[in-house]
């Protein structure tokens, strides 16, 4: 079931759809942001990494203004990871959308959400930090439900 954040931003249930998708995580800059990997993906390693998310909880395609332009997933463990593609970064698109995997959460009645943030991916700790995330560990961020 679709997800409507607002007027422009939709989440839409994972499906393979690896011509929209594999470009983002063949960006070296984005690859190193959210695996601190220096190769871009396969469309393998793409289809691993989508499955795994999937059967964990859930996993959604981020739609902005009809572009698909990310994904964001809340594991049944409270563990939240986002994607935005570098071309859609800056917009508080991801905000919007760590916003309401924390509404997610707290409809499944998760204690918390965490996120893991390489330390060198500052922008990514602000963001979740704005949210209201606070550090709890090396890498790690939490919001206490």
């Amino acid at each position: 079931m679709d997800r409507m954040i607002d007027d422009e931003i939709r989440l839409i249930p994972y499906y393979r759809n690896d011509e929209v998708s594999l470009p983002w995580y063949q960006d070296l800059d984005v690859c190193r942001q959210v695996d601190n990997r220096s190769e871009p993906y396969d469309v393998e390693l793409l289809h691993r990494m989508y499955d795994y998310l999937s059967a964990q909880g859930a996993c959604y395609y981020i739609e902005y203004k009809g572009v698909l332009v990310g994904d964001v997933s809340l594991q049944d463990s409270g563990e939240v990871a986002i994607v935005v593609c570098k071309e859609y970064q800056n917009q508080h698109i991801g905000r919007r959308c760590i916003m309401d995997m924390i509404l997610l959460a707290k409809e499944k009645e998760m204690p918390s959400v965490k996120a893991n943030i390489y330390e060198f991916n500052t922008q990514s700790q602000r963001m979740f930090e704005r949210v209201g995330f606070q550090k709890v560990a090396d890498e790690w961020y939490e919001y206490k439900l």
